[in-house]
């Protein structure tokens, strides 16, 4: 089955050219099914960008899903245009009241501020609060993750001597949870920021299950004990030219910047990247949707 998406999203045109089945409103009213319902709240600048990325990994599964995209209003978006955010995305109080079977907290690139520093900072802890009562599973992405678990579980998060930026191995703790189901002895996952969650500050909490970890990257992936929330520090939704994009940016502007590890073959920019994640990543989403989604949540949505 296909992903529900509005019929003049911009990422439709783009799912549809790769082959990724997807499903406009008018065709899902005409079907007798429940889709899942699901919340991206984008906190991301490409907002267009990630959209894509993510639905394309959400597509790729035999489930129907209705996705809503959400935007801080506490914050003014400069990299998207506000026609697209007018059109696409709502805002809290126009769903406060609403019950979602999952919800998507994406990265941002704001980790090198305090959290409390961060203008939307306020907004989005009124929001993690509500998915306590009103989502049935959360998947927190890299900041997201960190300010998960900050403000569920008072988790700090550090600074880098510099930053973790490249493609790494991982390795599941738990090769047994139904997350990794599929998954290589050793996958990988990109990675591309300033700040860390430690480990042993999670395994501080015995709420918490520490699922995977790499030798390079630490902490990857942390679960609550009742599966509600999901913590995940790298970007496996990433496009094979998502690090190249970020890399060329900041050397055009004169930034200091290492070449991203285990990325362009030889190390050498002009090689076009390698990608290594792309079926892990795919499995992630896929085993995230079915087994703590959609398993799991009440057929009648208001018992979330």
């Amino acid at each position: 089955m296909p992903i529900q998406i509005p019929d003049s999203l911009p990422a439709r045109a783009t799912l549809e050219e790769e082959n990724i089945f997807v499903m406009t409103e008018f065709r899902a009213i005409h079907q007798d099914i429940r889709p899942l319902n699901l919340l991206i709240l984008n906190l991301m600048p490409t907002k267009i960008v990630t959209e894509t990325q993510l639905l394309r990994k959400l597509s790729n599964s035999p489930l129907q899903v209705q996705v809503e995209l959400l935007r801080t209003l506490s914050h003014v978006s400069h990299n998207t245009d506000e026609g697209h955010l007018e059109s696409f995305y709502t805002s809290f109080d126009a769903i406060k009241h609403k019950k979602y079977d999952g919800m998507i907290i994406t990265g941002a690139p704001v980790e090198n501020l305090d959290f409390t520093d961060v203008d939307y900072w306020g907004e989005l802890c009124e929001i993690m609060e509500w998915t306590k009562t009103h989502v049935h599973s959360t998947l927190h992405i890299c900041w997201g993750a960190q300010a998960g678990l900050y403000y569920h579980y008072g988790i700090p998060k550090y600074s880098l001597p510099k930053k973790l930026f490249g493609v790494f191995p991982h390795r599941a703790v738990r090769p047994q949870s139904p997350l990794f189901r599929g998954f290589d002895d050793v996958f990988y996952v990109p990675h591309s920021r300033y700040t860390e969650n430690r480990l042993e500050d999670v395994q501080a909490r015995p709420e918490l299950e520490l699922l995977a970890v790499s030798d390079q990257a630490g902490v990857f992936a942390v679960k609550s004990g009742d599966n509600r929330r999901f913590f995940i520090t790298g970007h496996p939704e990433y496009d094979p030219d998502t690090l190249a994009n970020e890399y060329f940016r900041d050397v055009n502007r004169g930034l200091e910047i290492n070449i991203p590890d285990n990325y362009f073959p030889s190390d050498d920019p002009k090689n076009p990247p390698e990608v290594r994640w792309r079926s892990a990543a795919q499995l992630f989403y896929t085993n995230w949707l079915n087994y703590y989604v959609y398993q799991t949540t009440p057929y009648d949505i208001s018992r979330v």
